[in-house]
């Protein structure tokens, strides 16, 4: 996608107009009466564990943090459905970022049997109705990407720049 320079300032504008399209709140988590920043940090560092074991792209969980972080935006969540969110969140970054997505019932291992097939199912659809389907975001990691490209950045400083965003993933304030 970022080979064919001379669409380089329309993939970037795109990008761009993605983020601005879908810029949250950075205040929804305020707005949670019975779940709180703590909840969701300790939620994400469980994904990017998820994520480690799994062997999953980078952009599946800046994907999934996103898709969380819209459906928390936009309705109220109790403490009981905080991972199940999660778990179905992951499923739907999974199934459009990866080739090859973890299986249902490895979602439902994760989860320490805590929910069943359909659990997982009935949240997943709950949550592509309330974001209306739409999945084609841009994260901060795919304007990494990039600009990692325009400026010939280094392994070392490329992988260090991708831990930072990742630490930025915790707080839901820094999205």
């Amino acid at each position: 996608m970022f080979h064919v320079s001379e669409f380089c300032c329309d993939i970037l504008e795109g990008m761009i107009e993605k983020e601005n399209k879908w810029s949250i709140d950075y205040l929804y988590m305020d707005r949670q009466a019975k779940i709180n920043e703590t909840v969701r940090s300790t939620l994400i560092d469980w994904l990017i564990q998820v994520q480690y074991n799994f062997k999953l792209l980078p952009e599946s969980l800046f994907l999934t943090c996103n898709i969380i972080d819209r459906f928390f935006a936009s309705r109220q969540i109790s403490n009981r459905e905080v991972q199940l969110v999660a778990v179905a969140a992951m499923l739907i970054a999974t199934k459009y970022e990866e080739i090859y997505p973890p299986l249902l019932k490895d979602f439902v291992y994760i989860s320490e049997n805590q929910f069943s097939e359909e659990k997982i199912l009935e949240m997943e659809l709950q949550i592509l109705v309330q974001l209306d389907f739409d999945m084609q975001l841009t994260s901060a990691y795919r304007f990494l990407e990039r600009f990692a490209k325009i400026t010939r950045l280094d392994e070392v400083t490329f992988y260090l720049a991708q831990y930072m965003l990742e630490l930025g993933l915790l707080d839901s304030k820094m999205h």
